[in-house]
């Protein structure tokens, strides 16, 4: 009935409270996973700003070099 007040009609909360027990399984799977995935994410992206950062130095450090050279 109380569900029905909120308006939420699909809920389902059983008596045998040993029914969330594959709930909660399947959601510590899958927050490990995502955990981890995160992880992953950001050291590839870590590795990828540090690419990006030697380009550019060395992308700085060329002009300079050619000017320093010619004056």
């Amino acid at each position: 009935m109380f569900s029905y007040v909120l308006g939420f009609p699909f809920l389902y909360f059983p008596e045998d409270k040993t029914e969330y027990i594959p709930a909660l399984i399947t959601i510590i799977i899958f927050s490990v996973f995502a955990y981890f995935a995160f992880r992953i994410f950001g050291k590839i992206s870590k590795k990828e700003e540090q690419k990006i950062q030697e380009e550019v130095e060395k992308t700085l450090k060329g002009p300079m070099e050619g000017k320093n050279s010619q004056s």
